[in-house]
């Protein structure tokens, strides 16, 4: 190789390393692009995008459509809205949607949406395409008992200046569901229902159901209505089945009231008895005590042995009298 070449070489490499490195630092292309867009940016700008951290594409691009689409977007406005963490593109499409179907949105308030958490686009093609929300099945009960099954769909628009601090679809759904509970428990059958399902929309609609969320509702319709459990007849039945047990566990009581009443009966009956014993045995004793002190002769101990022997023996006769007669008994 000649040797001539070799500093040309260098030459060459040391150039295209800085011009790739110029490049890189400095976006020329896109701010050509930026400049044959009609969007006025200066080189020096785009190189303090890169000192603060922030892709200038993500600046520029979105700035090119909003010019292109007469919106009259600031780039501090965008680059600001980006460093606090928003999607710029996903503003400005919003706001050329916006524009195009003459709904009024300012930059602020659409940056603000997008910060909040909530798909600023996709409200404002809900404020153009209402959207469907399909409730789950609702179980109600009417006067008479019979459970009645709804499923709904409710027609929402999105509501521009209720997105920031409005409730979301949950509450929707949420509401939809109680009044469709409140208009089936207050009808007296559920006939009336399957009569009438349009009663539960009317219904519905008219206690404002959207007030403080970020929707409006446009019509509620009713999917399907279905007949469950006669919860009526299952409560009385539970309750019947409780009132079972309860008079069971009474008479239990009672009963184990009464077992006490006659184990304590039986004791009673036995210390009696005991008494009894006691106060017999107390007999001898008296009357040995009065043949000692002479208040008993020894005569009136001889005849009171004669009276207990005379009736002993006219005991026994009487038994064996009553005993040969009844088996002396002719048979009829």
């Amino acid at each position: 190789m000649d040797t001539t070449l070799i500093p040309i070489l260098l030459i060459a490499v040391v150039v295209i390393i800085v011009l790739s490195v110029f490049f890189n630092f400095f976006p020329v292309m896109l701010w050509i692009a930026a400049l044959s867009s009609g969007v006025r940016i200066s080189i020096i700008t785009l190189v303090a995008m890169k000192l603060r951290r922030v892709t200038p594409s993500r600046i520029v691009n979105p700035m090119i459509k909003a010019t292109k689409a007469g919106l009259g977007l600031d780039i501090n406005q965008l680059e600001s809205h980006y460093l606090a963490g928003g999607n710029v593109d996903r503003v400005v499409n919003s706001l050329i949607a916006a524009q195009r179907a003459n709904i009024p949105l300012e930059f602020e308030r659409a940056a603000a949406i997008d910060l909040a958490g909530r798909d600023v686009l996709q409200a404002v093609q809900m404020s153009v395409n209402p959207r469907v929300i399909e409730t789950p099945t609702v179980a109600a009960v009417a006067r008479n008992g019979i459970e009645v099954k709804v499923k709904a769909r409710v027609t929402v628009r999105a509501n521009i200046d209720r997105l920031v601090g409005g409730a979301g679809e949950e509450t929707i759904i949420a509401r939809v569901g109680e009044g469709i509970v409140t208009t089936v428990g207050s009808s007296d059958s559920h006939k009336n229902v399957l009569e009438n399902p349009d009663m539960i929309s009317r219904t519905v609609l008219s206690k404002g159901l959207d007030a403080g969320t970020a929707f409006e509702i446009l019509s509620i319709d009713i999917a399907d209505v279905d007949i469950g459990k006669n919860i009526g007849a299952y409560l009385q039945t539970e309750q019947a089945e409780a009132d079972k047990r309860i008079a069971q566990a009474k008479a239990e009581e009672r009963r184990a009231m009464a077992v006490a009443q006659e184990q304590e009966m039986k004791a009673r009956v036995i210390e009696m008895r005991a008494k009894v014993v006691e106060a017999e045995s107390e007999v001898p004793l008296a009357m040995a005590e009065a043949l000692r002190s002479g208040r008993l002769g020894v005569m009136d101990y001889m005849n009171l042995k004669n009276i207990e022997a005379d009736t002993q023996m006219r005991g026994s006769i009487g038994k064996t009298g009553d005993g040969g007669d009844s088996s002396n008994t002719p048979k009829k």
